[in-house]
């Protein structure tokens, strides 16, 4: 006979035991299964040769899971490749939109010949896909551009005259007008210089003198001038960088402020209202708005044709984000350019990247990011041709050009390495090159900054 004890004992056990399985029935397991994760192939290759390339992705959400495979899969024949296609395998390096990303290499590929790529991302629900681009190899090795000097010496100075008997002081913005002269922002002689198509420098524009005065362009003055941009109409605008204004000199030859009242700041409004802080780049569009890269506000701003200044594009933080209107930021913009459609590029320096503003104040990254920041360098000056094709300065010392067809070349110079020397593509030397313009003949102006000269680059693709 069992004591009360053990009965107790036996029957405390077995009601646990229904307890937990009662419990255990009424549990759902709440751990989400991965799903594939999502992605884009970069729309943008780069360093395109005869046989090889480079291109990339960005990883967006990783599916709930690790990525343990990354990269892009090309072929010449599967227009959607898979991984069973070539490929390539890379490591997602995370920027500071936590996005990861990463740039892939391609060797080995054959001359003349179109290739299909996408990039892939593969965690434990399999391997997700990105959209197929398409590009073309070159049949030729090399890009032959040439590189010259217009005018200046590497000397400095100051001194009106043909050529390298010219002398300009750290030049900054450039621009060239219809009948193909040369418009020199020439920061530290305070003066805005013009340069004629057989390259005699003339002063256009202040007395050398760092101040502040409106009135003849002989007599006016200026404050370390960076940006410079012209209208349809041939009136000249310039970011007067230390006066934190933006200045007008008109066709007849008469400086006024155009918009700005000098405070270092950030204001909208009219232009006696607003205020600027460090403005560098400029662009005007087809209906004489201009756009002003401001600098340390990190933003993207936009006068009217009236002199009434809004923000564009950028949040004031110095980040990196894509948005719409102020849910984006930038880092330090240094040049802006402007299409026939309204659409704003921006040489967003701090952020080593090239920015896209729609007419809807849409922001997108169009090469280069803060973790890839070999492909565009620092971005300094940026211009645009009729057709679309983009054309910047990389501080570093490169030339380089975005076609229409998203592919970027180096036109002239070598990453990281400075010096003054003339001559054809990647042997040609720059010294932190700054302002870039193209006429209208397909001549390439370069304000080599700390050179002291304007350079002309032809050949480029077009």
């Amino acid at each position: 006979m069992k004591s009360p004890l053990l009965s107790k004992v036996l029957l405390s056990a077995f009601s646990l035991s229904i307890l937990l399985i009662i419990n255990g029935c009424g549990k759902t397991d709440t751990t989400t299964p991965a799903v594939l994760a999502t992605l884009t192939t970069n729309g943008l290759i780069v360093n395109l040769t005869s046989t090889g390339a480079q291109s990339g992705g960005v990883i967006t959400n990783n599916g709930g899971a690790d990525v343990t495979a990354a990269g892009v899969c090309y072929s010449s024949s599967n227009q959607t490749p898979t991984t069973s296609d070539s490929k390539t395998s890379d490591t997602p390096v995370t920027d500071p939109a936590g996005t990861n990303s990463f740039t892939s290499t391609l060797t080995g590929l054959t001359a003349a010949t179109t290739y299909y790529l996408r990039a892939y991302a593969t965690n434990s629900a399999g391997t997700a896909y990105g959209v197929v681009i398409t590009f073309k190899t070159n049949n030729v090795t090399g890009i032959n551009t040439t590189v010259s000097t217009l005018a200046g010496s590497i000397a400095g100075g100051f001194f009106d005259g043909s050529g390298p008997s010219a002398l300009f002081a750290n030049p900054q913005g450039v621009v060239a007008d219809a009948q193909g002269n040369v418009y020199v922002a020439d920061g530290f002689n305070n003066r805005i210089r013009k340069i004629t198509p057989a390259g005699v420098t003339t002063t256009y524009a202040g007395d050398g003198n760092a101040g502040f005065l409106n009135g003849p362009a002989a007599t006016a003055e200026f404050y370390a001038p960076q940006g410079i941009a012209i209208d349809a109409q041939g009136n000249l605008f310039v970011a007067d960088l230390g006066n934190n204004v933006i200045r007008k000199i008109s066709t007849a030859g008469v400086v006024s402020t155009f918009c700005g009242n000098g405070t270092r700041g950030y204001v909208n409004g009219a232009d006696t209202l607003a205020e600027f802080n460090n403005p560098q780049g400029l662009c005007v569009d087809a209906s004489g708005n201009v756009f002003v890269a401001d600098r340390s506000n990190n933003l993207v701003r936009k006068i009217t044709a009236a002199g009434v200044a809004s923000n564009f594009a950028g949040s004031g933080a110095a980040y990196y984000f894509n948005g719409t209107g102020s849910d984006n930021s930038f880092n330090g913009p240094k040049g802006v350019a402007v299409d026939a459609s309204g659409n704003v590029y921006v040489a967003d320096a701090g952020n080593y990247s090239i920015r896209k503003i729609t007419p809807a104040q849409v922001v997108t990254t169009v090469a280069g990011s803060p973790v890839q920041t070999t492909i565009v360098g620092t971005p300094a000056g940026i211009s645009i041709d009729s057709k679309g094709n983009l054309y910047i300065t990389d501080q570093g010392g490169r030339i380089l050009e975005i076609t229409t067809s998203n592919i970027l070349y180096i036109l002239a110079g070598t990453a990281s390495t400075a010096g003054y020397v003339d001559g054809t593509g990647t042997a040609a030397k720059f010294s932190s090159p700054q302002g870039i313009t193209i006429d209208n003949k397909g001549n390439i102006y370069v304000a080599d900054y700390n050179n002291n000269i304007i350079r002309t680059v032809t050949g480029a693709i077009q």
